[in-house]
């Protein structure tokens, strides 16, 4: 039996940093995201022998545990074995992982990658989980089993896919799928620009420092969450109306609302390269993720576009090409010897299931 799956990587337009914790639960966060034609990829297959093996492309890793050390979640590929031990994996298997964007670049990949894999083992063991149930045990994993730093977007974002406002609260997490002409996304395909800025950087210490930041009141941090929030609304508001140009500017009131929030996150190159992209004729842009490295999205006049290209390549980006896509995580069987997939034990549907 072999099994496939892939997640969409995303885009988060405005709202990042109101969906971790202690913001989330005290005030409320709320996201603006879209997912793209970049993936994480699973794939699965049976061995005749016990214990798994693991192949990550991203981390160039090839490991091999047996059935008593798998479910040990320290050391490397720990992302990983902690979904195999929520699922409570102990058959024999070989598992192959690749990305379209490399950890730390701002796309959500990890948390991308998590839900590919609750969503392989799902496929594979033959439960039912749906959307929110998928996000939230992906979740579950990444903050609360490994206690990994971060928000809560990237999970729903590759669970449901499309053009989402992400709204989050201590009582539940509410995904609103936006209702764009089709005119609209392709517009705004033609007016963006996503550059990689020739370096990634793990999270964790930028969101660390952001938390910290917030805890202790520091001038402006509170302000510029609440700013986030209110960007996140208005930007919702220019797409579905299909003002691109206010969503554009949006898009820089953004980027200094950010910088605010934490001033970690844009570093002086990015900066740089941000004033290139401004000079050339951007109205707009966005670091994404927690900042620090990854990618500049842009916003673009479109008959400047290749201008601000061109720039920013000379600076030393690299401008990428993307479409959006209107679909989450994807799984399919390749092979069934049997016809249909097993179905899952009681022990294992308990470990499973977010709690």
């Amino acid at each position: 039996m072999i099994v496939r799956v892939k997640a969409p990587l995303r885009i988060s337009f405005c709202g990042g940093g109101t969906d971790v914790s202690p913001y989330l639960e005290q005030h409320g966060g709320v996201v603006l995201s879209a997912t793209i034609n970049k993936y994480a990829y699973a794939s699965l297959s049976e061995r005749p022998e016990d214990g798994v093996a693991i192949q990550s492309l991203d981390y160039d890793v090839d490991a091999r545990y047996g059935v008593d050390e798998v479910f040990r979640t320290d050391g490397e590929l720990s992302l990983v074995r902690a979904v195999l031990k929520r699922f409570q994996l102990d058959r024999g298997v070989d598992i192959f992982l690749h990305s379209d964007a490399p950890p730390g670049s701002g796309l959500g990949s990890s948390s991308t990658m998590c839900v590919a894999m609750v969503a392989l083992l799902k496929k594979y063991l033959g439960i039912h989980l749906g959307k929110y149930e998928m996000a939230e045990l992906a979740y579950e994993i990444e903050r609360r089993d490994l206690g990994i730093k971060g928000g809560k977007q990237d999970q729903y974002a590759a669970a449901f896919g499309g053009f989402n406002l992400i709204e989050f609260s201590a009582a539940q997490t509410v995904v609103n799928p936006l209702r764009l002409e089709d005119y609209v996304v392709r517009e705004l395909e033609y007016h963006l620009v996503l550059c990689f800025t020739g370096r990634t950087r793990p999270s964790e210490g930028l969101i660390d420092y952001q938390v910290e930041r917030y805890k202790r009141a520091e001038a402006g941090a509170l302000e510029a969450l609440h700013e986030l929030k209110r960007l996140t609304l208005e930007m919702k508001d220019a797409l579905v109306r299909g003002e691109l140009d206010r969503f554009g500017r949006l898009l820089h009131d953004a980027f200094l609302a950010k910088q605010q929030m934490n001033p970690r996150a844009v570093p002086d190159e990015i900066n740089q390269l941000y004033r290139v992209a401004r000079e050339s004729g951007a109205l707009g842009g966005k670091i994404l993720g927690a900042g620090g490295g990854g990618y500049l999205l842009l916003f673009c006049d479109f008959r400047k576009k290749h201008l601000v290209s061109r720039a920013l390549e000379q600076a030393g980006g690299k401008v990428v090409d993307f479409e959006f896509v209107d679909h989450g995580v994807q799984s399919w069987f390749l092979k069934l010897d049997q016809g249909r997939p097993p179905d899952m034990t009681p022990r294992a549907l308990r470990y499973a299931r977010p709690r």
